[in-house]
């Protein structure tokens, strides 16, 4: 099994952790301590031994940040988890905040006192977080303190030990660049920046840049450990050295000087030392590799991962992969959809749900050579009312049974070796009601909008975000996310830097992958959310007008279900979109399929009748 459902967070664990926490504190003459979801590396998925804010909290989603103090404590999670953190954290020792609307650069200024002290892990806070926090908390006349030690791990007496995941080689032929070439491209990128050296924290820019996978975190192909990058081409690794079967540690010994993770500090000192130029992302590189250089005579040149955008613009190989990995998904989607709708209602739990399409992912992964190595994220399985808790996992404590006039929520993805999928699908379990149907009518209509959109070169997910909304809006309603996060090519389900939401600032790019995911959520009742993964297509010209535009493709196959449609709302070219997708979607998948799947998926994709009024 790839996913585990008894992991949910636990409220009992808050209260004699936090007063562990509170006594070290004390001894220690602080006022408070700053936990976050991070670890080293800012990622969102964090091996078992840094999942410190759920050992302290009981939180368990994928982002947020507690602050505790000698007699209050917070914890600030955004939109997605304002029903989980409920059920997970108890509210007697812990008051919610909002990590959007008054986040802790913004709690500390209007909270701490004059002459607090509140320690901090300059490991697991970036530079430019640091930097806001220490300003917020130099306007209330506090002081925040880096400490040489986390307290977490010193209370935590039976830390798991760090992971040691065996790495592997990505093939040339699914990554399409030689990993030498890769590099050769990044120290020029480094030289531009005017650095010496540009250090990598993301590990995802790591196993992109090196073209190597491991398996250190759930759910995502990555082997923990930082590099730093040098323009002249000396370039140095830090991972486990008991990660390297013999034939990595070959084949990474002619690209860099792979070394222990124990002397990347030292590293970084003795370039520092030596006067070093050495390039910091200060939104990913953790604030104690500033202080390292800083202290020992360094410059820090304040500039991007140079590995983002070229990791986040796909080249032709890994597009062909993708197209590839979601034939075999939305075919392994069809035959689980196929399958929940022989079922009759109140016979099926979420956890069996999950369990049947990991089985069917498998089994059309085995038939195609091309096997699924593991879910790219928790499966969301929320029937009835788990449906509205946006990020919902599902556990034994928590499961529901599918029952009869609820809605169905199926939010999934499948890591495979030539690409990442995500996607989620909203069914009906029995008769909807005419505002279910409505309500999806119109999230439907925002995906569509944003699949047919064309803009011109250099617009921001931040300018389209709102397309995606307009139907809602019009109908007094909305959703508490972005509109869309990017995806990596068997990396991250979720990777940066580019998005469709309104914190969107980076330029959509020829080559990105995005995920186009409108919703709804009705708290205690049910949840819609429709899901495909689109790719950012090359700026063409549109006959008559001035301006190349670029556009999307969908890559995600799996049908609409049109139980839930209401075609009196839609317009005709709306109709037609789906018809087409619809239509592609038979023609793709269907070869793969056969006997009552093949039927099934031939009813589904069936034309709507289009009587639409405009």
């Amino acid at each position: 099994m790839f996913q585990t459902f008894d992991s949910a967070g636990d409220p009992a664990v808050g209260k004699p952790r936090v007063a562990l926490l509170r006594q070290w504190l004390a001894e220690n003459g602080l006022d408070g301590f700053m936990v976050p979801r991070a670890d080293e590396h800012q990622g969102e998925y964090v091996a078992d031994r840094s999942a410190r804010l759920k050992w302290l909290t009981g939180f368990s989603g994928s982002a947020g940040v507690a602050i505790v103090l000698r007699d209050r404590a917070f914890i600030f999670v955004d939109g997605r988890y304002t029903l989980q953190v409920r059920g997970e954290v108890d509210l007697s020792i812990f008051t919610v905040e909002s990590l959007i609307d008054n986040p802790p650069a913004t709690w500390i200024k209007d909270n701490l006192g004059k002459g607090a002290r509140l320690g901090f892990d300059p490991w697991l806070h970036t530079i430019g977080e640091i930097k806001a926090l220490k300003a917020s908390a130099e306007q209330s006349g506090a002081t925040l303190v880096p400490l040489d030690r986390n307290p977490i791990d010193i209370i935590w007496t039976d830390q798991p030990e760090p992971p040691r995941a065996p790495i592997e080689i990505h093939p040339q032929n699914l990554a399409g660049e030689l990993a030498k070439d890769k590099l050769k491209r990044l120290a020029g990128a480094i030289e531009k920046d005017g650095a010496t050296h540009a250090v990598l924290t993301d590990p995802s820019s790591i196993a992109w840049a090196f073209n190597i996978r491991g398996g250190d975190v759930p759910h995502t192909p990555l082997a923990l450990g930082f590099a730093i990058l040098a323009a002249d081409g000396k370039h140095q690794l830090f991972m486990g050295q008991r990660k390297f079967p013999r034939q990595v540690a070959a084949y990474l010994t002619q690209l860099a000087d792979p070394q222990d993770p124990g002397e990347f500090e030292a590293a970084i000192v003795a370039l520092a030392k030596d006067g070093a130029k050495i390039a910091l992302d200060p939104v990913l590189a953790a604030e104690k590799l500033r202080m390292l250089v800083e202290d020992n005579g360094g410059a820090v040149v304040l500039a991007a991962d140079p590995a983002r955008i070229p990791r986040a613009t796909k080249n032709q190989a890994e597009i062909a992969g993708s197209r590839a990995a979601h034939r075999r998904d939305g075919a392994a989607v069809a035959k689980l959809l196929c399958w929940l709708d022989r079922q009759k209602p109140g016979t099926l739990d979420e956890i069996a749900v999950v369990t049947k399409l990991e089985e069917v992912r498998r089994q059309t992964g085995e038939e195609t050579q091309m096997p699924l190595r593991d879910v790219s994220f928790d499966t969301i399985s929320g029937a009835g009312p788990n449906g509205a808790i946006m990020h919902y996992r599902v556990s034994r404590a928590t499961s529901r049974k599918l029952e009869s006039g609820e809605l169905f929520l199926l939010d999934s993805g499948g890591q495979y070796q030539d690409g990442t999928t995500d996607i989620t699908r909203t069914v009906p379990i029995g008769q909807p009601t005419e505002e279910m149907r409505e309500r999806f009518t119109l999230v439907l209509k925002g995906m569509i909008a944003i699949s047919t959109l064309r803009f011109p070169a250099g617009t921001r997910g931040s300018e389209i975000d709102a397309i995606a909304r307009v139907a809602l809006w019009k109908h007094g309603c909305d959703f508490a996310h972005g509109t869309g996060h990017g995806v990596g090519s068997y990396l991250a389900v979720h990777e940066g830097p580019q998005r469709i939401a309104r914190t969107g600032t980076e330029k959509l790019l020829a080559g990105m992958m995005l995920s186009n995911e409108p919703g709804y959520y009705k708290e205690g009742a049910y949840g819609i959310r429709i899901e495909n993964l689109i790719l950012v297509t090359p700026a063409e010209q549109i006959e008559g007008g001035d301006i190349a535009m670029h556009g999307f493709e969908t890559l995600t196959l799996a049908p609409i279900d049109k139980r839930l449609i209401r075609t009196d709302l839609l317009h005709r070219d709306e109709l037609q979109w789906l018809d087409r997708y619809h239509a592609r979607v038979l023609t793709e998948i269907g070869p793969m399929l056969d006997g009552e799947t093949l039927a099934w998926l031939e009813k589904a994709t069936a034309p709507l009748p289009h009587d639409a009024k405009i």
